[in-house]
């Protein structure tokens, strides 16, 4: 998928708080927790549950948020459609970036199992 410059800005321009926020009313929602979702988060980025609340505190935008995370060397594993497309064929990094991380908030809140969620080679 080859996003505009347009679509790009806005997402980088999100707020983490935001859609951290969206995210546990998901999967709350549908009978999973915060620690849940704190786990799926961590295990794509590497970011401590403290971390997660300090980036909230400090309002960081998602462009923020995945410039200092440390992608798991497995994130290329996630594959499938959001928002109608297929976030293995994104193209630019921090789009694909917040698609990977929304696939995975996606089957978290649709029940999958966690050892199916966060993928291993």
């Amino acid at each position: 998928m080859i996003t505009t410059e347009k679509q790009d800005e806005k997402i980088a321009k999100m707020s983490f708080a935001m859609i951290y926020h969206l995210y546990v009313k998901k999967v709350e929602n549908k009978g999973r927790t915060s620690d849940e979702l704190n786990e799926v988060i961590t295990w794509l980025t590497s970011y401590s549950e403290e971390t997660i609340n300090e980036l909230i505190v400090n309002k960081a935008t998602m462009k923020d948020f995945f410039a200092g995370a440390t992608m798991n060397p497995n994130a290329h594993l996630i594959t499938g459609k959001i928002c109608g497309y297929k976030v293995e064929n994104i193209q630019t990094p921090l789009t694909q970036q917040v698609r990977q991380l929304d696939k995975l908030v996606d089957e978290l809140a649709k029940g999958h199992k966690m050892e199916r969620i966060l993928r291993s080679a």
